[in-house]
């Protein structure tokens, strides 16, 4: 199986500096441009499968790259965004100083109540792991999630149930791109690529000749 994850295009939450969680927010004006670009990059990319987290900036994501692939979109929660609850839709400034232990863990685990705790992650990484092989061995298959989300599952996938107690290194852009492969042979994976972002240059080239960037 070959699996891309994909995470949404900006959302308006993002514009704001916003830390979204479950928190629904539309694309951003920017993010419609990016979100045009990944699905013109899929177009030469198989895809038997495309399935998206059920928050408006994922679905709308996958929505663009399924019309070009004639795929229909399969909403799926299991991939939403961390839920973060008291911390959703707050800035990162405004979490630090109402809640100061996130000063000492991390936002997407920082065990407050009300937030998803990290054996719930856990469970839910493994549970799409265990679908995706169950249902799509030999198959080509997208999930558009998010950044959080895919860090995780990232994490999971190289160290196992204990993976918060390590640094969470990876960096996942709008709209980036990420390659997992397991083979018939193994149901070890391998990553053959993290948050490719090659599909935004003309975009990015765009606002540095206006000033924008």
């Amino acid at each position: 199986m070959n699996l891309y994850l994909i995470r949404h295009g900006e959302s308006e939450g993002n514009v704001s500096g916003l830390i979204q969680g479950c928190k629904d927010f539309p694309l951003s004006d920017l993010g419609e441009q990016q979100v045009e670009l990944v699905a013109d990059y899929f177009k030469d990319v198989q895809l038997d499968y495309l399935y998206s987290s059920d928050l408006t900036r994922a679905y709308h994501t996958a929505k663009a790259i399924g019309a070009l692939q004639n795929r229909t979109v399969h909403k799926w929660e299991k991939v939403r965004e961390v839920y973060l609850g008291p911390l959703q839709g707050l800035t990162r400034t405004e979490i630090y100083e109402t809640f100061p232990v996130v000063n000492e863990t991390s936002i997407l685990t920082s065990g407050i109540p009300g937030t998803e705790t990290v054996q719930e992650l856990t469970e839910r990484c493994q549970h799409v792991i265990d679908q995706m092989l169950l249902a799509h061995q030999g198959d080509h298959v997208g999930i558009v999630s998010h950044g959080g989300f895919i860090s995780i599952f990232l994490m999971y996938l190289l160290t196992g149930e204990k993976w918060y107690t390590f640094h969470r290194p990876f960096q996942i852009n709008n709209t980036g791109i990420t390659h997992i492969e397991w083979s018939k042979r193994s149901n070890k994976p391998l990553i053959h690529y993290t948050n490719k972002t090659a599909h935004l240059e003309s975009l990015v080239n765009q606002h540095s000749k206006k000033g924008l960037l």
